[in-house]
């Protein structure tokens, strides 16, 4: 025959105990779909103007390392001018040779944003990782 019924009793069908995936797989690529969509979207282009910060002011420590970028370029480590090749040095000097002291970076508005990683990659090289970016108080 072309057809047929396996067995003579119809009502007792075995009971498939299989989870079937293909509904998860579908809801994954749909949202996989959706994130690729929407992670181009997040990314800020805006221009902004960083200096000035509404947030709560933290104690600050005894004796902190000030190290500040002037407009012209040119680096004070505290009130002192120092050359960037002399960075290393002269923040030992002040540091007493300690990597794990914070320094508090300053650097003027009007600074391309380039110069004010340049001088942060200058105090990674040093080593000195903890850098503090310091901002104007301002009022909401």
């Amino acid at each position: 025959m072309a057809g047929g019924i396996r067995g003579g009793n119809t009502d007792d069908l075995a009971e498939n105990h299989e989870i079937n995936v293909t509904p998860f797989i579908d809801v994954m690529l749909v949202l996989l779909i959706i994130f690729m969509v929407a992670a181009p979207l997040a990314t800020v282009d805006v221009p902004v103007d960083l200096p000035a910060s509404t947030a709560e002011a933290r104690p600050k420590p005894d004796e902190p390392v000030y190290l500040t970028v002037q407009k012209d370029l040119t680096l004070a480590l505290g009130d002192d001018p120092v050359a960037r090749e002399g960075l290393a040095a002269a923040l030992d000097a002040t540091t007493g040779a300690n990597r794990d002291t914070r320094i508090f970076l300053r650097g003027d508005q009007a600074l391309p944003y380039g110069e004010v990683m340049a001088v942060m990659d200058a105090l990674r090289a040093a080593g000195y990782l903890k850098i503090a970016l310091v901002g104007l108080e301002g009022t909401p």
